[in-house]
């Protein structure tokens, strides 16, 4: 008998950078309850010394992280040549930091993390770079 998780499609992988371990494993697991995989990091050096990233579909990164934040590791990203979407986490985001998030072409979803924003936020933002296997 196939159950509704066995008939969904594999819909991307998804790294996240987060310090906050409660925050990283809650989002791990209902990100994988929809069916996605999921790659968890605590900092920006984990995810940089983390080997090729071209497997991520989209990257979810908290702006508030320590020795390097959220907006400046997405322009380390870019100067890599990283191009999958990437989406900002972030409370009450400053003006300067909405306009340099929009200048980079990332969208900031704000916390507290309610209802189906951020997994909405990243279906819309991966469906057309998503392949089923």
């Amino acid at each position: 008998m196939e159950t509704d998780r066995d008939s969904r499609t594999h819909t991307g992988v998804v790294g996240i950078v987060d310090n906050d371990p409660a925050v990283l494993n809650s989002l791990k697991f209902s990100l994988e309850l929809e069916g996605f995989t999921v790659g968890i990091y605590e900092s920006a050096a984990d995810l940089l010394h983390a080997g090729d990233l071209s497997h991520f579909h989209c990257l979810v990164i908290d702006q508030n992280i320590p020795r390097m934040n959220g907006i400046d590791l997405v322009v380390k990203l870019r100067d890599l040549h990283f191009s999958a979407p990437i989406i900002l986490i972030s409370s009450d985001p400053p003006k300067a930091l909405v306009a340099r998030a929009s200048g980079a072409g990332v969208p900031i979803v704000e916390k507290p993390l309610l209802g189906n924003t951020l997994l909405d936020k990243i279906h819309d933002m991966i469906a057309p770079r998503a392949t089923p296997r």
